[in-house]
């Protein structure tokens, strides 16, 4: 097992502490870690799916836009937050590993750490009310 940023560990523990859905992950977009707060929106607690790679995630968590036509890797937010290392805000339709169709609006952003080293990602994220 390969050791974490500091930057990286201190925010996984920063999103233990919230009830705020957080999704992290690394500069190639593998999951890292996602809080209890995201469980619920997901599906499935992160304890059960533990990390996965990128192409796994962007296909287990099915992303739509508003007319139900299915999300693309590179358009999703997350993806653009780490591509082009910029924040990114979106609402679209998720259904989770529980099969739920959920709405939910997300903010991401690149993580930067000290020295300006590229870290990864961040996903804030909560369900909207219908």
């Amino acid at each position: 097992m390969s050791q974490q940023e500091i930057e990286i560990i201190l925010t996984r523990h920063w999103a233990s502490h919230l009830s705020t859905p957080i999704f992290i992950v690394d500069p190639q977009g593998d999951l890292l870690y996602y809080n209890e707060g995201a469980e619920y929106i997901l599906g499935r607690r992160f304890s059960e799916t533990g990390k996965m790679g990128a192409d796994e995630w962007a296909v287990a968590f099915k992303m739509s836009d508003d007319n139900n036509v299915r999300l693309k890797r590179e358009e999703l937010p997350l993806t653009i937050a780490l591509t082009e290392c910029r924040p990114v805000h979106r609402t679209l339709w998720l259904v989770g590993l529980d099969k739920v169709r959920r709405h939910i609006s997300t903010t991401c952003v690149p993580l930067i750490g000290q020295a300006d080293r590229f870290l990864g990602a961040v996903a804030l994220f909560w369900e909207m009310e219908e």
